[in-house]
């Protein structure tokens, strides 16, 4: 399996500086898994390129996994592993990189802290979702998202696409943060492999997210796939983010966020006490007053880390995916055309109606300014200074509890689960502002059934799904805000349940579509 890192900003060759890796050598890294070796294709003034090239013995695998680990018989030996980037690559660069990761460099103590242009590839990439989760989950730290997916088989195009892509990641990022983003998610969208999940990996997923993960919009998601959805530790985890000084100033930005315990994931069982754990990173010494182009590190192996898989999600959409279907259903049943997403967070909604040309204007708005300015690099919103056309697509910042011109003129208003996040002392004005003064023909609100939370198996008795919601409403409880709030201003009410219909507790999602009285 490969990684390249390449850089244009010159003098280009300061990566060598910063991977404590020389250009101008070759170096191998002995691994539990295998061999890890680093070495530079390209290395230059304007262009730099460090490639981790990891060569997987599944044999050594085998006489490595915990006693607790699964016999796949044939499967351990013939797999894909010596090909696709996974844990293993994680692994193989927690130890190689390891005081890149740290954004530590003696020799020349200024460049961690310097953002890079830098390009990053992955040839072959086990992706679950395909390329729309690569561009979830790396879109919102800034990266420009380009995963190809590779054909089951090229000469019957007709089978459609296998779960690997070709990933391409450009931005301008230290470095330090790219790999440690990477270290992060190649496990979290490979989620069959074995890695030992034990207590310290909360701390390993902290350390490693400092900066960006309290605040990515799919937290709650990338925890729980980092840690095999073993649930102490995935609420353990959630609440030092929750704490964390990079979480959003304001609940009313978490609007996008998966934040459902997948039922169909089976949690990992408990490893095998008897088996060796994990070691941990040992800083190698770093020699003091080299003036050449990279510092080399003696990396120590690192003990592959093995659990019980994690069973692959269903083919079926995820409730999220659902979610943005429904509403886009009663969106068009209301023969809305222009649309404001109000709690648009880092724009899953408006990316979707963006692609919608039924929709003539689009817009989203957001108290968080980090989220408004995530929506922008990703693109999203069409340049208001292009004298070519007209912007389609528009975002602003703006809280939901004050009235505000901007959300005026709009056939419809979407609240995608925002209302679960504003405290209930502060939901009257919100819904002053929306169907008071706003006053939109229509407003689809979505928000979590707390009756279904029993069919969850992550989640303790009487427990919310996310840290961040201020409550969770029964059926009945949701019935009776909305048909309070419809009958106050003027609307009519109808609830849809979204997602797989339980019929005892009800649908995980509940939605309510309100009509303006005369509107239609």
């Amino acid at each position: 399996m490969l990684l390249t890192i390449s850089t244009t900003r010159a003098p280009a060759t300061d990566l060598g500086f910063l991977l404590h890796k020389h250009p101008d050598k070759v170096q191998r890294f002995e691994q539990a898994s295998g061999v890890a070796h680093v070495f530079y294709p390209e290395a230059d003034e304007t262009r730099c390129t460090a490639a981790l090239l990891l060569e997987v013995d599944p044999v050594k695998l085998v006489r490595t996994r915990g006693k607790s680990s699964p016999d796949f018989a044939l499967g351990q030996y013939v797999n894909d592993r010596p090909y696709a980037a996974s844990s293993l690559l994680a692994s193989a660069m927690a130890g190689v990189f390891r005081t890149a990761m740290r954004g530590r460099c003696d020799a020349r103590p200024e460049l961690p802290a310097v953002p890079l242009p830098l390009e990053i590839k992955l040839p072959a990439l086990p992706c679950r979702g395909g390329p729309e989760r690569a561009e979830r989950y790396f879109a919102p730290l800034g990266w420009r998202v380009e995963a190809v997916p590779a054909p089951l088989d090229e000469s019957f195009p007709s089978w459609g696409d296998s779960r690997y892509v070709s990933l391409t990641l450009t931005g301008e990022l230290r470095l330090a943060d790219a790999l440690n983003q990477l270290y992060v998610l190649l496990p979290v969208l490979d989620e069959s492999k074995h890695y030992w999940i034990a207590p310290d990996e909360v701390d390993k997923l902290i350390r490693a997210g400092e900066g960006w993960l309290a605040a990515h919009p799919d937290r709650s998601g990338i925890t729980r796939r980092y840690l095999a959805n073993r649930r102490p530790l995935v609420r353990a985890a959630l609440g030092r983010l929750a704490d964390s000084d990079d979480a959003p100033e304001d609940a009313l930005d978490r609007t996008s966020l998966d934040e459902e315990p997948a039922p169909d994931e089976t949690a990992a069982p408990a490893p095998d006490e008897t088996a060796a754990s994990p070691q941990e990173e040992i800083a190698a010494p770093v020699q003091e007053g080299i003036a050449a182009p990279a510092q080399e590190e003696t990396a120590a192996p690192v003990q592959e880390e093995t659990a019980a898989p994690v069973r692959e999600a269903d083919a079926k959409p995820s409730l999220a995916e659902q979610r943005v279907e429904a509403v886009l259903a009663a969106l068009h049943e209301q023969d809305a055309s222009t649309v404001l997403d109000l709690g648009c967070g880092t724009g899953k909604l408006l990316a979707r109606l963006k692609r919608d040309r039924a929709f003539t204007k689009v817009t989203g708005a957001d108290v968080s300014y980090r989220a408004i300015e995530m929506v922008r690099r990703r693109g999203i919103p069409d340049d208001p200074d292009d004298p070519r056309r007209p912007a389609r697509v528009t975002v602003f910042q703006s809280a939901l509890t004050y009235a505000d011109r901007r959300f005026e003129g709009y056939d419809a208003a979407v609240l995608m689960e925002v209302v679960e996040h504003v405290d209930p002392p502060r939901l009257a004005a919100v819904e002053g502002v929306v169907f008071g003064a706003a006053r939109p023909a229509s407003v689809v609100v979505t928000t979590p059934n707390a009756e279904y939370n029993v069919r969850y198996e992550g989640l303790a008795d009487g427990a919310m799904r996310h840290p961040d919601h201020r409550f969770e409403w029964t059926r009945a409880e949701f019935a009776s805000w909305a048909g309070r709030v419809a009958a106050a201003h003027g609307y009519g009410v109808r609830y849809v349940p979204v997602g797989d219909l339980d019929p005892e507790v009800g649908a995980p999602t509940q939605m309510a579509v309100f009509t303006k009285e005369g509107a239609r």
